[in-house]
């Protein structure tokens, strides 16, 4: 695992049709992660006046706020979520440059994105952990 670019560390963004979600599952991935030195994460949930959807506007402001050179890996809970970031990438300058999406379950793979990254890998380590989540075993 390398450090990004200049030591600094991947953002990671949490795309939900809620904001409570969202904020949730961001908070949770922190604490795990160690809390007040976690790599940094955003919530981009529901829409800017509340209420359930997916907002391309709260998801760029969001890549934005964690971008710190070393790109920012974004994951999302539903189809809509999913449609919304990749018409945001297909924009290219909607996104900060390597911003990626990354096909993971949206709880685990947040935990593991934001451990990943807060230990310092780079944006191939964070997307990869974060798409393992899918191996976790609960039984």
């Amino acid at each position: 695992m390398s450090a990004g670019v200049g030591g600094a560390r991947v953002g990671v963004v949490l795309v939900s049709h809620s904001a409570e979600v969202a904020e949730s599952v961001a908070a949770l991935a922190r604490g795990l992660a160690g809390g007040g030195d976690a790599a940094p994460v955003a919530a981009a949930g529901g829409l800017p006046g509340g209420g359930l959807g997916t907002s391309a506007e709260l998801v760029a402001r969001a890549a934005r706020d964690v971008d710190r050179g070393a790109g920012v890996a974004v994951l999302a809970d539903l189809g809509s979520a999913v449609l919304t970031v990749k018409a945001l990438l297909a924009e290219e300058d909607e996104l900060p440059a390597g911003t990626r999406l990354v096909d993971a379950p949206f709880v685990e793979g947040a935990v593991a994105a934001v451990v990943t990254a807060t230990a310092g890998g780079d944006l191939d380590a964070v997307a990869s952990a974060a798409s393992d989540a899918y191996s976790y075993r609960k039984e």
